[in-house]
């Protein structure tokens, strides 16, 4: 959703929202126990909507937490949201938890990124997978994409990259129509322009064949000699109250075959 100089009331930016999510007036009036006159008139300024009613707009337009606080400002409320840094005291349960779960996956590698990609926590599992990739790349903060698809990351070592780049691509630019991100729509802009496999085709299929790993997309990358394969799933915080918590997303790669977890039993 792109704004603009008029996009500055709470009815504008709804409007962009459900006009983003494809859905009518009326549609909205019924999931929030409105009326459709009444979204118009919000949308329009000719109403001001209530901060119970900003929320509940929000929720049924599934609008991120980061933004229901936009929203509120616009309509001229506080932010109901906080957004605590990790570093807080408030944070250090929060953090701790985290910290746990990482080291029980090892030795299988594991991390935590923000809504940027850039990984704030990360196991000795990933540290494993670093070697040879160029030290600006692993300066703080480490973003996940620039160190997978960067010609001086991850990249020469994928021998799928054609499929996992296209994967990642298409992750990223769907959380930033989501999202309504310019920031991570400027990210998606910067590693879309990394060189790509020639024709951009999957480089290095699998020679055992797709039979291999039937259930999802394997990332296939070469780690000191040996090919390993990993099956990666994300995680995020079921209603969260902070923003900071809300962009928080656990990604674990899971061994796509015996030879991986073995590989990675022995170097652990």
């Amino acid at each position: 959703m792109t704004r603009t100089v008029d996009d500055v009331n709470a009815g504008s930016l709804l409007r962009g929202w459900r006009k983003l999510r494809g859905i009518s007036q009326l549609e909205l009036a019924l999931r929030a126990d409105s009326s459709a006159r009444h979204i118009s008139f919000i949308e329009t300024g000719r109403s001001t909507p209530s901060r119970p009613m900003v929320l509940r707009l929000a929720e049924h337009l599934d609008v991120p937490v980061r933004d229901r606080n936009a929203l509120l400002v616009a309509a001229g409320y506080a932010p109901s949201y906080p957004e605590t840094a990790l570093t807080e005291p408030a944070m250090t349960t929060l953090r701790a938890g985290l910290d746990q779960l990482l080291t029980a996956y090892e030795p299988f590698p594991a991390l935590v990124m923000d809504g940027m990609y850039d990984v704030v926590a990360a196991n000795t599992g990933v540290r494993l997978l670093l070697d040879g990739v160029a030290g600006h790349l692993l300066r703080p903060p480490m973003n996940a994409m620039r160190l997978t698809l960067h010609p001086q990351g991850l990249a020469p070592r994928i021998l799928n990259l054609g499929e996992w780049r296209g994967h990642l691509l298409e992750r990223m630019e769907r959380q930033a129509a989501l999202r309504s991100s310019e920031a991570l729509r400027d990210l998606y802009e910067e590693v879309a322009a990394y060189p790509a496999p020639a024709g951009d085709a999957p480089a290095g299929p699998d020679e055992r064949g797709p039979a291999a790993h039937p259930y999802a997309l394997p990332l296939r990358i070469e780690s000191g000699g040996r090919v390993l394969s990993f099956i990666s799933t994300a995680t995020t915080f079921n209603t969260p109250m902070d923003v900071t918590v809300a962009e928080l997303a656990v990604e674990t790669f899971l061994p796509a075959d015996t030879e991986t977890a073995a590989a990675l039993q022995a170097a652990g």
